[in-house]
């Protein structure tokens, strides 16, 4: 997810398929909100362990997220350098058009995924402006899927891009509802619904009070400042490496303390 402000980088943001996570202009005030779960994490609580971070204190897996960009992943590579979980991009709103178009490496990464037994999730890269357009998304991702179970949520992946975008004047109000319509007919379909962000998002444009039914996915990327809230899921770089993948990859941690996978990965030795 990199940092992009100008319309062609918002189109070759496009044309290659990788999530973005802007920095405003705004300074992120990082205390935490006192209304949704507080993080028992601090950024001396994780140290590197091989091609992963690992949390010292508490108990977690590592995974990565892929679509397009990534291409051809060789998916039991990937599981044999330790990945234990893996989010797979099922399509996305264009910018610009607000079309709805399906990820091209979807079905390939989902089946190659669960091929060599990685536990799978999902997710959708969500332009919304409205509650019909988030239920629309949520239609789109559920046709591709089509039936197909998942092991982990299926994620509502909104993400600012620029103020010249066509999401760039939507409101906390109107993002926070189209969150909710999101996730309730992802749920209402028999899958685990999670909801992907970053600080500022999680400070300026979503009401995480109105969201705590559902799992977090935080990104990251700097190991200073300080978690805003307890999550799920840490997306910590965009810029990892891992065997089986050619170029950069999301990798995150999930906490299995908070609830999330518990049922998946059982209990995880180490504390």
């Amino acid at each position: 997810m990199k940092k992009w402000f100008g319309l062609c980088l918002v189109l070759a943001v496009l044309l290659t398929g990788c999530m973005v996570s802007p920095v405003p202009e705004a300074p992120i005030v990082t205390e935490p909100d006192p209304t949704v779960p507080s993080s028992p994490y601090a950024p001396e609580d994780f140290v590197s362990a091989g091609n992963f971070l690992h949390c010292v204190n508490g108990k977690t897996v590592p995974g990565i997220d892929v679509s397009a960009y990534q291409g051809d992943v060789d998916w039991p590579e990937v599981a044999a350098s330790g990945v234990k979980f893996a989010f797979v991009r099922l399509g996305y709103r264009g910018y610009a058009d607000g079309s709805l178009k399906e990820d091209a490496y979807a079905r390939k990464n989902l089946e190659g995924a669960s091929a060599a037994g990685i536990p799978v999730g999902a997710y959708f890269f969500s332009q919304a402006i409205s509650v019909e357009e988030a239920e629309a998304e949520a239609a789109y991702a559920l046709e591709i899927l089509a039936g197909t179970e998942l092991d982990l949520p299926l994620v509502f992946d909104w993400e600012y891009v620029s103020d010249e975008a066509r999401t760039g004047q939507v409101d906390r109000e109107t993002l926070t509802e189209c969150t909710l319509a999101f996730c309730r007919a992802v749920e209402n379909a028999g899958y685990k619904a999670m909801i992907y962000f970053n600080i500022y998002q999680s400070q300026e444009l979503l009401e995480l009070e109105a969201l705590t039914e559902y799992a977090w996915w935080l990104a990251k990327y700097d190991m200073e400042t300080p978690f805003p809230c307890r999550v799920d899921v840490w997306q910590y770089t965009d810029v990892g490496s891992i065997p089986g993948i050619r170029g950069n990859v999301d990798i995150n941690l999930l906490f299995t303390d908070f609830g999330l996978g518990e049922t998946v990965f059982g209990e995880i030795p180490g504390a």
